[in-house]
């Protein structure tokens, strides 16, 4: 009998997004001085900020790479955002042997075709409901929610509440 993704949650310790089509809708708005805007939800945002505070690390691997992506993190405390990225794999690597992780602690979110190695690889692996196909096949949890629509407070709601860290004094102040 094939294990529930929710028997997996117990080990996280690390989570790893995607941010285009993730943390967005995909969707980017090209400015005039070639700066590529895309809007985020705060909801998602929230629930980030809140779980780098209960001590959980974040990390972004990104092919896409503006100065909103870096500035939205930073507000939100996530120090490991990787941009600009044309392996993942490669990164996702040299992050792991860095904090000595194990395939068991990390979920990550992903929605296409270049994020599959690294959900083929974690322990556990999720996405949003408009996921590439290819990805909505390999996955162990896809969220109700769409990218950029609350998937990424979706899962971590998920592990924080399973885990005892959701809703508690620190989740009233921003």
């Amino acid at each position: 009998m094939a294990t529930n993704y929710k028997d997996k949650l117990h080990s996280i310790t690390t989570f790893i997004f995607d941010y285009d089509g993730v943390l967005t809708d995909g969707t980017v708005y090209p400015s005039a001085d070639g700066e590529m805007m895309r809007a985020a939800n705060v909801k998602d945002g929230y629930a980030i900020q809140h779980a780098v505070k209960k001590g959980y690390r974040i990390a972004i691997i990104s092919g896409g790479q503006s100065k909103t992506m870096e500035q939205r993190m930073k507000a939100l405390k996530v120090e490991d955002v990787f941009l600009g990225v044309s392996n993942k794999k490669i990164v996702f690597e040299e992050y792991v042997k860095k904090h000595g992780l194990e395939m068991n602690e990390i979920l990550y979110m992903g929605d296409d075709i270049p994020d599959y190695q690294l959900l083929k690889t974690v322990g556990v692996a999720t996405c949003p409901n408009d996921a590439a196909e290819e990805i909505l096949e390999i996955v162990d949890y896809i969220s109700h929610k769409p990218g950029g629509k609350g998937a990424v407070r979706d899962i971590l709601r998920q592990v924080m509440k399973l885990q005892e860290k959701w809703f508690d004094e620190e989740a009233f102040h921003w």
